[in-house]
């Protein structure tokens, strides 16, 4: 017994040194550690990495910023048999431990010890929010310790609901899904609550290894993974053995799920990342902010399509230019076709092909597509396609397939029908015939545009396009592209006329003149379009029917100087503007939004407009960091309303000076305090409303009469095209909006002899304006006081004599012809004549 009793004394001096000299050590650890480890509380501040969603005014999704997909969720919005399927794949006695589980740490210890690796794992869920929010992954015993630490001051600090709902949001669950909602949406497209047992247990064995359990690249091993989570909710008495065995039987059913943008608008999508990104830094990508634009869904996605459809429709005008490429398809089988496809990019609805026979005597030509395989290309689509040669000129007609195509040519086409199953007539027999893939010959054109659509009263841009297609270049003509706006500008100097004694009756002749100027590089012969020279033009007549000489004696009247001046005051960039005659036909440069704002400041009757993109910026808990100013229109007394508001928010007044670069990328937005932005009136409204009149007419009677198939009342606008045809515009408003469209080569270049802003601009504007303004009711500026209505002779500009043909014209009151002369017959001449049509004639 003296043997056994000392043996056991010794065994126990042994056991107590060694828990002492453990407990020195760990405590040694801990007062080493315990300095560096973060507060517990921080993990209640956490910013988990969350994309950056931009949406449109309605709501709906444009484009998503982010390597990490992650919808963080409560606790709350969990299904309990959710938590429970976790809780048995990683961490089943998660309720009755501290944070650290024994007998698991125990267990691991031994595996490593005999087998040389851990089979079973030791961490608990606290330890794994431990390790993923703090520290690094480094397998270490130091980082090991620093895990287990700080797994014992969170279960100290937090509660078990609310440890476990920073695990479920921070897990990476493959496929770049970060936390259990954005899994759910990525293997199944549902909401958390709608997964099915079975899917709720395939999600629970991903957080082991997303990979190797990942059921879209493993579905085999994703399967028995699934299955032994099942017989563990069984056994733990979270599922009933019905439930385990219906759920063991159900089908894999994960497919990849990526929510796709519901409005196609890359070049807004990229104008409101550049400005989150400045405001933010590289935290916009992860901090999990949401951006709601002022544009609208159907009218962006209307001003994507209008564009790419007149941009194509203009490239078929102009012939087709061949194929992309070739090479010989003799012997190669549908894959190898397929892989060689590869090399050949799909543009927007455009999708490579390769022809694969020609048959004339059947019309048609087989071809096989990137993707979708082979199909059929009948000649009806290809009749388009004579060649090209120049811009002016292309080849004949052609006949039959074999003119346009040949066998291995890679050519662009668009899908007319996919395949599908044909219903069978009921009195036949035999196999269902299938609808093969039919194709249309088409072609990535090489002229691009722009569209910009703003509301007039506010400058929300309520749809941008920037070009065919984003994904081709990012170069965004919209903001970007400094072009000449043509006679698109005329408007800008008619009002100017108009502001400074003339009127729409002021005759200038439309006559040949010859200007020798060394700014002008020698003599210069401007002519109208048409080659022609009219005489006497009232200034009305002359802008709606766009009459070069007309504007070119205006300006020589008003003066190059005063007209600068009185663009800067409308707040139009002048710094790219010539300082000679040249400038009344629109050779200057402005961006096509620079130009939209201009026609905005006319279409509102004559307020200032600040464009602006970003409506709201939302942090993830939906606080709003920043809204959008409201606008507040001011005709006087501007200062003292700034004065008269300051108690109820700050105000901001308009400021043309706005800190963004490259074209306006996000004007109005930098001012974060604002909540109102005063904007003045630049221009007098009794002259704008005369300039509605006169730009109305352009869509009654001049050259915007396209726009007359909308059917509208409220319509005015101006086409525009620059010598030899590089630039094409057309500009239109009513009250409510002004829309500028530019259609042009980003190299300018001409476009042809027949292609003019009517021909290429307009009918992009008046596709996009027949969505724009459904339903809109008509939109006209009211007619303010001081205007009069004068019954005219338009040969003279004067007040119509009885008996005289005659139109009636509208003026400002002081600036209304003057009375006729008591002891005129007829035949006499107006007061004005020896003052004023010399000098305009002349």
């Amino acid at each position: 017994m003296s043997h056994l009793l000392r043996t056991s004394r010794v065994f126990a001096w042994f056991l107590l040194t060694g828990l002492s000299v453990a407990i020195i050590i760990a405590s040694a650890f801990y007062l080493y550690l315990r300095p560096s480890l973060p507060p517990v509380h921080q993990l209640l501040d956490v910013k988990l990495q969350t994309p950056l969603r931009v949406y449109s005014a309605d709501n709906r999704l444009i484009a998503e910023f982010g390597e990490k997909r992650r919808a963080p969720i409560t606790i709350e919005q969990i299904p309990t048999i959710q938590l429970q399927a976790f809780l048995a794949a990683e961490d089943a006695r998660f309720h009755d431990h501290f944070g650290v589980d024994i007998k698991g740490l125990t267990r691991a210890a031994i595996e490593l010890v005999s087998t040389g690796s851990i089979q079973s794992g030791g961490s608990t869920i606290t330890m794994q929010v431990a390790k993923n929010y703090f520290l690094s992954r480094d397998r270490t015993f130091i980082r090991k310790f620093n895990e287990i630490l700080l797994a014992l001051q969170i279960e100290r600090e937090l509660d078990k609901d609310k440890i476990l709902e920073l695990y479920l949001n921070k897990i990476y669950l493959g496929n770049r899904a970060y936390g259990i909602a954005a899994a759910a949406q990525v293997y199944y497209d549902k909401p958390v609550d709608e997964l099915t047992l079975a899917q709720m247990a395939m999600l629970a064995g991903l957080p082991k290894a997303p990979s190797a359990y990942n059921p879209l690249a493993n579905p085999e091993r994703a399967l028995i993974r699934r299955n032994w989570i099942l017989g563990r909710m069984r056994d733990l008495g979270y599922i009933t053995q019905e439930d385990w065995s219906e759920a063991t039987k159900a089908p894999l059913t994960a497919t990849y799920n990526m929510r796709e943008a519901e409005v196609d608008a890359d070049y807004v999508a990229e104008m409101a990342r550049t400005e989150m990104v400045r405001r933010f830094g590289e935290a916009a990508y992860n901090d999990g902010y949401s951006v709601t634009l002022t544009v609208d869904g159907t009218k962006q996605q209307a001003a994507t399509e209008a564009l790419r459809t007149g941009l194509e429709n203009y490239d078929r005008r102009h012939g087709f230019r061949g194929p992309i490429g070739q090479f010989d398809v003799a012997g190669m089988s549908t894959a190898e076709l397929s892989n060689q496809l590869l090399n050949y990019p799909r543009v927007e609805g455009l999708i490579p092909a390769v022809i694969t026979s020609v048959n004339d005597d059947e019309g048609a030509a087989r071809v096989h597509t990137r993707h979708l395989g082979p199909g059929k290309m009948d000649f009806e689509t290809m009749t388009w396609a004579k060649r090209y040669r120049t811009e002016n000129l292309t080849g004949p007609t052609p006949e039959k397939p074999s003119d346009v195509v040949n066998v291995g040519d890679v050519v662009y086409v668009k899908v007319t029908q996919l395949p599908q199953i044909q219903e069978q007539p009921p009195e036949t027999d035999g196999n269902e015939p299938r609808l093969e893939l039919q194709v249309a010959l088409s072609q990535a054109p090489r002229v691009e545009g722009a569209v910009i659509s703003l509301s007039a009263k506010t400058g929300a841009i309520e749809a941008l396009a920037g070009g065919y297609s984003f994904s081709q270049s990012k170069y965004n003509r919209a903001t970007q592209a400094n072009r000449q706006p043509g006679s698109t500008f005329k408007p800008f100097l008619y009002l100017s006329a108009l502001e400074n004694g003339r009127t729409p009756a002021t005759i200038y002749n439309d006559a040949p003149i010859v200007f020798e100027d060394s700014e002008l590089e020698g003599a210069w012969r401007p002519q109208n379009s048409s080659g022609q020279f009219y005489g006497p033009t009232t200034l009305r007549e002359g802008l709606y029917r766009s009459r070069n000489l007309v504007s070119i004696r205006l300006l020589r009247d008003l003066g190059i100087r005063q007209t600068l001046n009185y663009l800067d005051q409308l707040k139009i960039p002048t710094a790219n503007m010539p300082a000679n005659l040249s400038l009344s036909l629109g050779a200057g440069q402005l961006t096509p939004m620079e130009l939209a704002r201009g026609f905005a400041v006319i279409a509102n009757g004559g307020y200032d407009v600040e464009p602006y993109l970003i409506k709201t910026i939302q942090e993830p808990d939906g606080t709003v960091v920043y809204e959008a100013p409201e606008t507040v229109l001011c005709d006087s007394d501007c200062e003292q309303q700034l004065t008269d508001n300051a108690s109820e928010g700050p105000l901001t007044e308009s400021n043309s000076d706005t800190p963004e670069t490259d074209g306006i990328l996000l004007p109005a937005s930098a001012q974060q305090s604002a909540e109102k932005r005063v904007m003045k009136r630049l221009a007098d409204e009794r002259s704008v409303y005369i300039m509605h009149t006169i730009l109305q007419d352009v869509v009654r009677r001049g050259t915007g009469r396209r726009a007359l198939a909308l059917n509208r009342k409220d319509l005015a606008g101006k086409t525009g095209t620059t010598n030899e045809q590089k630039d094409t515009w057309f500009a239109g408003f009513n009250h409510d909006v002004a829309t500028t469209v530019w259609v042009g080569f980003d190299q300018p270049a001409p476009l042809g002899r027949r292609e003019f802003g009517a021909s290429t601009a307009l009918p992009i504007w008046v596709d996009y304006m027949k969505t724009a303004m459904q339903g809109a009711p008509e939109s006209t500026m009211a007619r303010p006081n001081g205007i009069v209505n004068i019954r005219i002779n338009p040969r003279t500009g004067e007040r119509a004599r009885p008996g005289e043909d005659g139109t009636f014209e509208i003026f400002k009151e002081e600036d209304a012809p003057a009375p006729l002369s008591q002891d005129t017959n007829g035949n006499g001449s107006g007061a004005n004549d020896s003052d004023s049509l010399p000098g305009q004639i002349f």
